[in-house]
């Protein structure tokens, strides 16, 4: 299954849903994780939230994440988080080592 993850330095599960500039796209399987793209996005909190723009971001930020079972970040807000479950893309608000967190959420997933 595909998992997206927001993180800063490829390493850890470190980094906001809004201020994510890509989303790491890892293939998670019962024996581990795999990096397997990078999809580059607008950062959804970089406007005034009541920017007109704020609802072209998200969704073009969600249409990078098509395909994604889940998504795990460090925080998200209410709205975007509101849109993903809607879409079918579980966000999961974890910190962590991203390939060992990965494998124990698809546990559960």
């Amino acid at each position: 299954m595909l998992i997206a993850v927001a993180s800063k330095d490829g390493k850890e599960i470190n980094q906001h849903f809004g201020h994510a500039e890509r989303f790491l796209i890892y293939n998670v399987e019962a024996d581990g994780a795999k990096l397997i793209d990078e999809r580059v996005v607008e950062r959804y909190c970089s406007y005034h939230p009541e920017h007109p723009l704020r609802g072209r971001l998200l969704n073009g930020i969600c249409a990078a994440l098509a395909g994604c079972r889940a998504v795990v970040i460090a925080q998200i807000g209410e709205h975007p988080k509101g849109e993903l479950e809607r879409l079918g893309v579980e966000p999961f608000v974890i910190s962590g080592p991203i390939k060992q967190t990965l494998v124990e959420l698809a546990k559960i997933l």
